[in-house]
């Protein structure tokens, strides 16, 4: 019986954006990493997705953008968390973000922005560092 528990990441998608076949697909390179992931579906609001977290007991929300919206959204969902004293849950970004906005979502709280040609070892590289589930990540 392996008692380590695996990482849990919600991955969502938020505001008008519909497509999300990169989600999907993120999600599902993910559990075949062993992570156990959540994946809310699209048309999410900041809030439903702070809810899911905390219900979750997450470890790390990756929100994708498509069309826009990224930064307010993020700036929400950050803000929902803050006030719900759930900082400690890891945020990262992937989809379509312009590279002028990454300072910008950095300075709000995002760990990283994953864009189009990153893939999915470094994805997991930085979830494993950077997440509580890391042992030295706190000490």
């Amino acid at each position: 019986m392996n008692l380590k528990k695996k990482t849990k990441v919600l991955i969502a998608k938020v505001g008008l954006d519909g497509h999300d076949r990169g989600a999907r697909v993120i999600s599902q390179m993910l559990r075949d990493k062993g992570m156990e992931v959540v994946y809310t579906g699209t048309l999410q609001t900041p809030h439903t997705v702070v809810k899911t977290a905390e219900e979750e007991d997450v470890d790390v929300i990756g929100l994708s953008f498509l069309a826009g919206g990224h930064i307010p959204h993020t700036k929400s969902i950050i803000n929902l968390l803050n006030e719900k004293k759930l900082d400690n849950i890891l945020i990262i970004l992937g989809g379509v973000i312009p590279k002028q906005d990454i300072p910008i979502l950095k300075e709000l709280g995002v760990s990283e922005v994953f864009r189009a040609d990153s893939g999915v070892e470094s994805i997991v590289k930085h979830i494993q560092e950077n997440t509580r589930c890391n042992p030295t990540r706190n000490s």
